[in-house]
């Protein structure tokens, strides 16, 4: 199976809804050059809630959720309306939106879609979806 920049989706669907897909572009390009971050929450793999966090990292290169907005969420926003971690998000806003050894090493949230969003084409932004288990990745289709 291919796994670089231009590998083919698996036959797993991610349904990003299309309000969520333009608040995480909107988002990339408010953070630009810095990279930006969230969550999306929800229920069986269903997005239902999307929540912009802090990036606490140093530079612009990568993405640290603010702890503590990653400990609230997980542990009592999410609990509290029955939601779990559904997918996270970030942008690269110069680079592919495919995932970069950082973002392998730290992907921490094995049943995770992992959303990047390129912004390496300012007039054309592009989303794409990843499992990324044990070091491997792979790309879902996404949908509206």
């Amino acid at each position: 199976m291919k796994t670089g920049p231009s590998a083919t989706p698996t036959a797993e669907v991610f349904r990003l809804p299309e309000q969520m897909r333009a608040a995480i572009i909107d988002h990339a390009k408010r953070d630009t050059p810095r990279e930006c971050c969230g969550i999306i929450a929800g229920r069986a793999g269903v997005p239902m809630q999307l929540y912009e966090t802090r990036n606490v990292a140093a530079g612009n290169r990568f993405y640290e959720i603010d702890p503590a907005q990653l400990i609230d969420l997980e542990f009592r926003e999410f609990p509290a309306q029955g939601l779990e971690l559904v997918a996270i998000y970030h942008s690269h806003p110069e680079s592919p939106a495919y995932p970069s050894a950082t973002d392998v090493e730290l992907a921490f949230w094995p049943d995770a879609v992992f959303l990047i969003c390129s912004l390496a084409d300012r007039g054309l932004p592009e989303i794409r979806g990843f499992r990324i288990r044990n070091d491997a990745i792979n790309e879902l289709r996404l949908s509206s």
